[in-house]
């Protein structure tokens, strides 16, 4: 968005700084609402902890179809925190006056590149390096001449793959928040004291689905890390 609807704008034009800046307040929110979440645990949750079990339990919920629910809960801490902070930082977007730090390119990469290495190194340690590498590619009952012939077409296409999810999880996200960003800055413009409520809306809820995605896609590729020697 444009600095000229930036409270932080006012301070800099430097956009690192504003990018760092609303991280900074992503990361103070996120942390706050852990603390208030865990700050006084009841058996029969209220307020903050109902809604974030509320939460942790529809992330399992989401997992558990995916990967199955003991790995759901194993790593639900990543998938958790990343679609929090994915989910903070596309609403404050919203706010007029704030930007998305996922409407960043920057951003989004960092976190994809959390998930690369993340699902790439519980790959490894399930299965060994060696193992984890050899299983990129499945030539069935081809003779051993066929399988050395397919696996110099199939193993570059497959390492291609793998990190063409770095950039498919970045940009998509980025991609998305950027155009919700531009939107509302077209619509401030045109409407800069009663903005339509409609948008906002539809903002909202495109907030939401982006941190859905990046939450499953993280599953997905975690289960694909994991499960491929149980041929799932």
């Amino acid at each position: 968005m444009n600095d000229l609807f930036l409270f932080l704008g006012i301070i800099s034009h430097n956009h690192a700084f504003i990018l760092i800046s609303h991280a900074i307040l992503v990361a103070l929110i996120v942390l706050g609402i852990a603390k208030l979440a865990t700050s006084s645990l009841q058996i029969v949750p209220q307020g903050v902890q109902n809604v974030a079990e509320a939460y942790l339990g529809g992330v399992v919920s989401m997992g558990k179809d995916v990967i199955g629910e003991d790995l759901a809960r194993k790593y639900l801490p990543l998938v958790a925190t990343i679609g929090l902070v994915v989910f903070v930082s596309n609403m404050i977007g919203i706010i007029p006056g704030f930007e998305s730090p996922t409407s960043n390119i920057n951003f989004t990469l960092a976190l994809a590149l959390i998930v690369f290495v993340f699902y790439n190194l519980e790959g490894i340690k399930k299965q060994g390096a060696l193992t984890y590498f050899k299983n990129f590619v499945h030539l069935g009952e081809l003779n051993p001449v066929a399988k050395f012939l397919m696996s110099l077409l199939m193993y570059p296409i497959e390492i291609v793959s793998h990190l063409s999810r770095i950039i498919s999880l970045s940009f998509r996200l980025f991609g998305n928040i950027k155009g919700d960003d531009l939107f509302l800055a077209v619509i401030l413009a045109l409407a800069p004291f009663i903005a339509p409520l409609a948008p906002f809306a539809l903002l909202t809820f495109m907030g939401v689905l982006q941190a859905f995605i990046f939450m499953i896609l993280t599953y997905v590729y975690l289960a694909g890390a994991v499960h491929v020697s149980d041929n799932h």
